[in-house]
């Protein structure tokens, strides 16, 4: 697995050097170098066939001391299909109650037991994206809502767990201002993870992350609708991409579009606590798609919503989960218009399987697609007192016993039924119980 970071200025020389199709990262860097930085230099692939430097009209051909001859011999062209295993979790949404029952004797914190009961869905995965909905810090204490703070022993659970890739695209990123995403921002430079959606300034803003796994690059971008009313003063550090945006989301899309075979949008968008999609979601998704997004994360509302295929201009499909609910939390969801409580115990764990076909000039498709309802446990005597057995389930295992112990079902009436009325949004072809 490699991951670079390609600012869009270098990007514009390897849009011209592809001629309009998408250019492939190279997997070759100089000896010596990180793979984390991409020149104009490095190789480019067209219609599916890998080009020598300077073998395109218009590219630029740079030869370094520590470049060899093997380097510029063009590689056999492929052919069948490589295949990426992706998966995709909601807002990862750390309550107090969550904090305080990992809180160790000697002061450290082990969320390790939050997240076992969902370890087969994640195993043999390539590529796991989750939603950090909360701030992963080492400069504040652990809080709760509404300005979340959380341990960096979550980070090393979820990454334990087997995510690989962090969107902090959301309304939380914000919570303890440029101190707090700053420290953050150091905490996942720490672990081998792709994060995205919030940044340390303008230029790492406009830095795409691209992961190449089994021969497929896969570009990063993440949006939220909003930040809670809080934003970054002029000259403090940091950077988020709003939606509003939409000049500057076209431009990064199109750019990552040129750069990478498939291009993930994360978006921080949705009516909370309900599972309808509303007029703004409508409106953006499509126009991501025509930009040239491949697969949209949609999070935010802590309730899920439906997904499905969106046309591409090319003739291609893309997929939007438009809104995978909560992952882990306890979030007691008291104010729906409707009266109706529990959509926020139920979540979507999202996978696909990302196939290219090189007998098809490089041909992207989603295969096997899943929606995959998850279900977040705690029991407690009352709502004033700290709960516990705080966890994660798959749905398909979770029994009748365990929903008699659940704090929904104890003192707000919500059972079976009422989780299924949400499941429905999820259309039959996709949904699935492992």
């Amino acid at each position: 697995m490699k991951i670079k970071l390609i600012p869009l200025v270098l990007a514009a020389m390897l849009m011209t050097a592809s001629c309009g199709s998408k250019a492939e990262v190279s997997d070759k860097t100089p000896s010596g170098t990180a793979d984390v930085n991409v020149t104009a230099a490095e190789d480019t692939a067209t219609d599916g066939q890998d080009k020598s430097e300077g073998e395109e009209n218009g590219a630029a051909a740079f030869v370094t001391s520590q470049e060899t001859a093997e380097t510029l011999i063009p590689k056999e062209k492929k052919t069948g299909k490589a295949v990426v295993h992706f998966a995709c979790a909601g807002d990862n949404l750390i309550h107090d109650n969550i904090y305080v029952e990992a809180r160790q004797e000697d002061g450290s914190y082990d969320f390790s037991k939050c997240y076992e009961p969902c370890k087969k869905l994640i195993e043999g995965t390539d590529v796991a994206v989750l939603n950090q909905e909360t701030l992963v810090n080492d400069a504040f204490e652990p809080s709760s809502f509404p300005m979340f703070s959380t341990p960096t022993e979550v980070g090393d659970a979820v990454v334990d767990f087997g995510f690989n890739v962090i969107s902090m695209s959301n309304n939380h990123v914000l919570d303890k201002g440029s101190v707090g995403l700053i420290s953050s921002l150091d905490y996942w430079d720490s672990k081998d993870v792709v994060h995205y959606g919030a940044y340390r300034d303008e230029e790492d803003a406009e830095k795409i992350r691209v992961m190449e796994v089994n021969g497929v690059t896969i570009a990063f971008l993440g949006y939220m609708e909003h930040t809670n009313g809080i934003f970054l003063s002029d000259g403090e550090p940091g950077e988020v991409v709003y939606i509003d945006e939409r000049d500057r989301i076209e431009r990064q899309v199109r750019t990552a579009n040129e750069l990478a075979d498939v291009v993930v949008v994360s978006c921080h968008y949705g009516t909370e606590v309900l599972n309808d999609l509303n007029t703004m979601q409508l409106e953006f998704t499509p126009k991501l798609v025509e930009w040239g997004a491949d697969l949209i994360i949609g999070t935010q509302a802590h309730a899920l919503s439906t997904c499905e295929y969106l046309d591409k201009p090319d003739g291609g499909k893309a997929f939007v989960y438009y809104g995978l609910g909560n992952f882990l939390n306890t979030m007691y969801d008291a104010d729906n218009p409707d009266g109706q409580y529990g959509r926020a115990i139920i979540g979507i764990f999202g996978k696909l399987d990302i196939v290219k076909d090189y007998d098809k000039d490089g041909a992207i498709s989603f295969e096997n697609v899943k929606a995959i309802p998850v279900i977040s446990h705690y029991e407690g005597t009352s709502w004033d007192t700290m709960w516990y057995n705080c966890a994660v389930y798959p749905y398909g295992d979770y029994t009748d016993e365990m929903f008699s112990r659940h704090m929904m079902y104890q003192r707000a009436g919500v059972n079976r039924n009422t989780l299924q009325n949400y499941i429905n949004y999820i259309p039959e072809e996709f949904l699935a119980y492992e």
